[in-house]
């Protein structure tokens, strides 16, 4: 069913401000998601009527908020369809999600001469971890190439896998390109060659159906914060028998079955991995946006977003054809998702932002966390328009209006 975003729009009380004078338009979701009442309300009410410490209490409050917060686990294992709740593991964000596997995974299983292979549109959470792994333990960091389109060489890849590859970390979709990769195949092929696969879904999961047992990967990451929920919550996922094998990310409370002066034992999964007071109401709340993105419906999200990517292709191919002035990063609008990243000749990015805040309309400028992309893109820095489920195509037309009211500017 096709959603209507004008309808939507309603759920999400910021969208009504007004920024210098003009509706807000937000197409910064690549960044982060705006909230919608149902995930406010979910964590109003726990802090209100719920909230204690989980697990260890016997009292009422504390059964209650043990009981929330587990419900939300079980909200985002069927999300994912994850084959197993033990293997949901809530942290921080998805960088935190890749670090612990790049500690509690990396430094038990890599070692010197091994590789470890990312690509080059990887956002900066996805290779500066296995940089200092590999680093610290002597293994090497290969990287595989980026075409000029905008997608993964899997030729390079092969070459890539060519060798003692223990990890393949890549992202699901680029946050700079808006590729959406070929993820199964690729995983396929470094299961093939003896490799771990950890993928990077922090630009996926919020916006298309993912499935982890179709997908066959070791591990995958995401944020809480870019998919409807709140900042300071997202998820790792891992094949139960290979957290088992790891050692924990951090000691403390929670993670402990028994301690002694002189030893300790771990606790069953999950609660091996998630050691102190977690972010209880946060993950409250990104069951509520699991709720929330699960009634409105993967499949019509997803479908929303590309369309408003091709319509914005489309609006900035019709810029470039008045004065030769548009560079468009990735590929064409059928291999995209709901996101356009681009530069103005003779306006640096940030200078654009700007004046499209002025217009109301907010977009991100820079190198998105990914500086090794831009620099195989012979750039420092891009402007990138992302969309959503509220947004609509409006938004998009009056971002091409403010971008030439920058044109005429500069």
């Amino acid at each position: 069913m096709k959603l209507d975003p004008n309808t939507l729009r309603a759920d999400f009380p910021i969208l009504d401000r007004e920024i210098h004078g003009h509706p807000l338009a937000y197409l910064d979701n690549a960044a982060s998601s705006q909230k919608p009442v149902a995930v406010i309300e979910a964590i109003d009410r726990f802090y209100r009527a719920h909230y204690a410490n989980i697990h260890r209490g016997v009292h009422t409050l504390s059964e209650e908020a043990t009981v929330a917060y587990e419900a939300a686990r079980d909200k985002v294992a069927a999300f994912i369809n994850a084959p197993d709740r033990r293997g949901v593991i809530f942290t921080r964000n998805a960088t935190e999600a890749i670090n612990l596997v790049a500690y509690a995974w990396g430094r038990t299983n890599v070692g010197p001469g091994d590789r470890v292979v990312v690509t080059e549109m990887e956002h900066h959470s996805n290779i500066v971890p296995w940089q200092m792994l590999t680093q610290e333990v002597g293994a090497d960091l290969v990287t595989f190439a980026t075409t000029d389109e905008g997608r993964l060489d899997l030729d390079d890849l092969d070459r890539a896998l060519d060798g003692p590859v223990k990890l393949l970390a890549f992202s699901h979709v680029s946050n700079v390109l808006g590729t959406v990769n070929p993820a199964r195949e690729i995983t396929a092929r470094a299961h093939a060659a003896g490799a771990q696969v950890l993928i990077d879904a922090a630009q996926s999961v919020p916006h298309l159906p993912v499935d982890v047992q179709a997908l066959d990967c070791d591990f995958l990451a995401f944020s809480g914060h870019k998919m409807c929920g709140p900042s300071g919550v997202g998820a790792l996922y891992g094949r139960p028998e290979i957290l088992e094998a790891m050692p924990p990310f951090m000691g403390g409370g929670g993670m402990i079955r028994r301690v002694t002066c002189e030893e300790s034992a771990w606790a069953s999964l999950p609660a091996k991995f998630e050691a102190g007071t977690p972010a209880i109401a946060e993950a409250v709340g990104l069951g509520a946006a699991v709720d929330y993105l699960s009634d409105v419906g993967m499949a019509a999200i997803w479908a929303h977003e590309r369309e408003l990517a091709a319509y914005a292709l489309e609006r900035l191919a019709e810029l470039d054809a008045e004065n030769s002035c548009m560079r468009v990063l990735g590929p064409p609008a059928g291999e995209r998702c709901g996101l356009v990243s681009f530069t103005v000749a003779g306006i640096h990015p940030h200078d654009l932002a700007q004046v499209l805040d002025w217009e109301g309309v907010a977009i991100r400028a820079g190198h998105h966390c990914a500086q090794p992309l831009h620099q195989r893109c012979g750039l420092t820095a891009s402007a990138r328009a992302s969309f959503y489920l509220y947004n609509t195509r409006d938004e998009i037309d009056r971002l091409i209006v403010g971008i030439r009211k920058a044109q005429d500017m500069f």
